[in-house]
């Protein structure tokens, strides 16, 4: 794909796109059919076919849409359509759009392309293919492409990662995946199997991996800018391949739906993607504890206790809570081994973040207020929200233990996703910089590209955002 100034004359196809203020306006200029057809709604569209050329009108709604309504506009169209399109020179005509609102449209385009699993074989990803935008210089269009192209890289990697069945994301397969990921894009690359982990105590993680068939995969991906002086984020994204439950076995129904449990860790990956191929003057340390939660006679059991790397000890009340366990030992170990500038971790965590929140927004746990208005900042600017929750103290009490440290649930029915972020907080070795994530219901949901519930590449936007342009 590329993009140019407005240049050729010959176009098959034109994208045109109107507000219905600015449609409104120029109505007079079409013919009476189309006036008639089309008043520039939301995600309106009319093909008006002339000859030879296929002639787009496309609806943005109000005059006031923000930057990344047009991201969701120019998705939808490119969903519905996209098996119109033709490889072809391709003229865009909205006159009044600024630099970022066409940036924004154009992640869209493509994004909206995607289908699991994805393959760039859709006309749009053909090198033959134009785009041609005169409102912008040449430089500046060959800018907006080199970050669309690295968006949407990091988002179509989450969301493959996140739809595959289980049976084809298997420990080493998703290791193989991330050790060329490494090697195509300079990262380096750390794998803890079973035994290691077992050597330097990574005894909470273990727990959730002792009853799988699979080998313990400990990985961590660090990211280096040449830049000196640059901040350092950590971030830890909750990899459990399939959650059963384990022990705590969950209900069939939806199972087959665990198979995005590894929701932040997709998000992570889509971020390093966007981070390293754009260079940006920054290094990150990411951790992803892979394991599965399965059930089997080796399996950690309710009432097992559990020393973390830390130190501290976790009496198992529920095997289903195996979330929190593996990012104990992700938090500490990435707060003990690395001097980070911030901490993240992200994970689809509590069915209460769910039912709380549903998909409109990530539960967001903070000790810091100025990373929690970032974030809040960052999830309104990306259309990736998070809502801030309470890390009062008083939750604590809701999971002492009499036999350890902590219990990893509380025994009440409610507030489980602040119990949970309570819980991540003894972790993060007294880190003053730190957000925990729960996205358990924005990660995986009803899309556009499917009929069933499948990856929405939540998290990777907002992430890319927010390290690209933290100081």
């Amino acid at each position: 794909m590329k993009i140019f100034n407005k240049r050729n004359k010959n176009y098959a196809q034109i994208f045109e796109l109107f507000t219905e203020e600015s449609w409104s306006e120029n109505c007079k200029k079409y013919n009476k059919k189309i006036s008639l057809l089309f008043s520039g709604k939301k995600h309106e569209v009319f093909i008006d076919v002339k000859g030879e050329t296929i002639t787009y009108f496309i609806g943005l709604g109000k005059a006031d849409i923000q930057n990344f309504e047009f991201q969701q506009v120019a998705m939808k169209f490119s969903q519905t359509q996209k098996k119109n399109f033709q490889t072809v020179s391709t003229l865009i005509l909205a006159d009044f759009i600024s630099e970022k609102q066409f940036q924004e449209f154009i992640k869209g385009l493509f994004l909206g392309t995607y289908n699991y699993p994805f393959e760039k074989n859709h006309p749009f990803w053909n090198e033959k293919f134009e785009l041609h935008f005169g409102n912008l210089s040449q430089k500046k269009l060959d800018n907006i492409i080199s970050r669309a192209d690295a968006i949407c890289e990091g988002q179509t990697a989450c969301q493959d990662w996140l739809n595959k069945p289980a049976n084809l994301k298997r420990p080493e397969a998703i290791n193989a995946y991330l050790k060329n990921l490494a090697k195509k894009n300079q990262l380096k690359y750390t794998i803890f199997n079973r035994k290691k982990c077992e050597e330097i105590g990574l005894g909470a993680f273990l727990s959730v991996n002792q009853g799988s068939a699979y080998d313990a995969a400990f990985t961590i991906l660090e990211y280096k800018t040449t830049v000196k002086n640059a901040k350092t984020f950590g971030l830890v994204g909750k990899c459990v391949l399939f959650d059963t439950g384990g022990i705590s076995i969950k209900a069939s129904d939806n199972m087959h739906y665990m198979k995005s449990d590894m929701g932040g860790a997709t998000a992570v990956i889509g971020a390093l993607i966007y981070a390293s191929q754009m260079k940006l003057p920054i290094n990150i340390t990411a951790i992803l504890p892979i394991t599965d939660n399965a059930v089997s006679e080796n399996a950690y059991l309710p009432s097992d206790v559990i020393t973390a790397y830390n130190g501290k000890t976790i009496e198992v009340l529920n095997t289903d809570a195996e979330g929190r366990m593996t990012l104990a030992d992700g938090l500490s170990y990435l707060s003990k081994n690395y001097k980070t500038d911030v901490l993240i971790d992200l994970a689809t965590l509590t069915g209460s973040s769910v039912r709380m929140f549903g998909d409109t927004c990530g539960a967001m746990f903070s000790n810091n207020e100025n990373l929690k208005n970032l974030l809040i900042k960052t999830g309104d600017k990306t259309n990736q929200r998070v809502w801030n929750l309470p890390l009062w103290d008083i939750w604590k009490d809701d999971f002492k233990s009499d036999v350890a440290d902590f219990k990893n649930i509380s025994m009440k029915p409610i507030g489980d996703c602040i119990v949970a972020a309570k819980f991540l907080e003894g972790f993060i070795e007294g880190h003053p910089n730190w957000a925990h994530l729960d996205i358990a219901g924005v990660a995986f949901g009803n899309v556009g590209y499917a009929k069933d519930k499948a990856a929405t590449g939540y998290g990777v936007q907002l992430l890319a955002d927010l390290i690209e342009n933290y100081h």
